[in-house]
């Protein structure tokens, strides 16, 4: 049995895994991500991976990592949280670990990862939207991963939804992201409760008081008690990512969008209004084919498992 070592690099942590050919993890591991020293990022991948070769017979890596790469899936040219700018991963890390990289934005791998043994698993195009502290995209059509002419497509985070809105990382206002992503649910949040609006009580007792202290676990867990602001900011996000779905979908026509990232364990209590806004703003609606809305089911392993799996292929 062929095994592939995944690699997910973030701006907070580097996780490795070892990967079967039915998508099974045999080993998992992590380390701390050195995300503004480009050569420390380099070699914490490096021994990651050969501390995993220790114990299993790897025959192939993929890595990965939140940016932009090329379309030979070799050259990281801009990764906005981390230290890396037109590197060529792919050559460095086969030249330290005697094994053949391919080199992956971190949405696609996951997109990737659920597409082989996730919630896209019975389609042949798959749409993953991931929310987290942004929100980031990976595209299957026809079975096969959609990168773009040059690799860096499908950065749905960053169509705009608001002209002259609030300003995003990218240098753009109005993203897609900064509406509908955990980062937009907790500044939504807490300008609420700065403004100590009575409805938002229950909250900031639980963040001792200080708005600054709101997460977006504690409005999802709020939410989960029966909280009614915590579920209102919920609705919220929902509504945003739905009709930004629909938008998409007018262009993409998916079989499946599938959406995972952390805001995701909220369940129902966010897919409910991601469905209903969904269905008020898909053109066409009552006469078209409707795609199914799921949450992703790998977890924050799809990005590992989808990365080794592109690296076998």
């Amino acid at each position: 049995m062929s095994l592939s070592c995944g690699i997910d690099v973030g701006g907070t942590k580097i996780a490795g895994g070892v990967v079967d050919e039915d998508g099974r993890v045999l080993e998992q591991t992590r380390v701390e991500s050195p995300a503004r020293d480009a050569q420390a990022m380099s070699d914490a991948i490096a021994r990651l991976i050969d501390d995993l070769k220790q114990r299993h017979d790897i025959a192939t890596v993929g890595v990965g990592a939140a940016g932009y790469i090329d379309k030979e899936r070799a050259t990281v040219l801009f990764a906005p949280n981390l230290a890396w700018r037109h590197l060529d991963l792919k050559d460095e890390l086969e030249a330290r670990v005697h094994l053949p990289v391919v080199v992956e934005n971190d949405a696609n791998a996951a997109a990737w990862g659920e597409f082989r043994f996730g919630a896209g698993a019975d389609v042949d195009d798959l749409l993953l939207v991931t929310v987290g502290t942004g929100v980031g995209g990976g595209l299957v059509l026809d079975g096969e991963l959609y990168r773009g002419a040059f690799g860096v497509g499908a950065e749905i985070g960053h169509f705009r939804v608001v002209p002259g809105g609030h300003l995003c990382g990218c240098g753009n206002r109005g993203c897609f992201e900064m509406y509908a992503s955990g980062s937009a649910l907790v500044r939504r949040t807490r300008d609420s409760a700065e403004a100590r609006s009575l409805l938002a009580a229950p909250l900031l007792e639980r963040a001792d008081g200080d708005p600054e202290n709101v997460d977006g676990p504690m409005v999802t867990a709020l939410a989960q008690e029966g909280d009614p602001f915590a579920r209102e900011q919920l609705d919220t996000l929902g509504r945003w990512l739905g009709e930004g779905i629909a938008s998409l979908t007018a262009v993409l026509d998916p079989a499946v969008v599938a959406i995972g990232g952390g805001v995701s364990e909220a369940g129902d209590l966010l897919m409910d209004p991601v469905r209903m806004a969904f269905q008020a703003n898909l053109t066409g609606r009552g006469y078209r084919p409707t795609l199914e809305l799921r949450l992703a089911s790998l977890g924050n392993l799809a990005g590992l498992i989808g990365a080794a799996d592109l690296a076998r292929r």
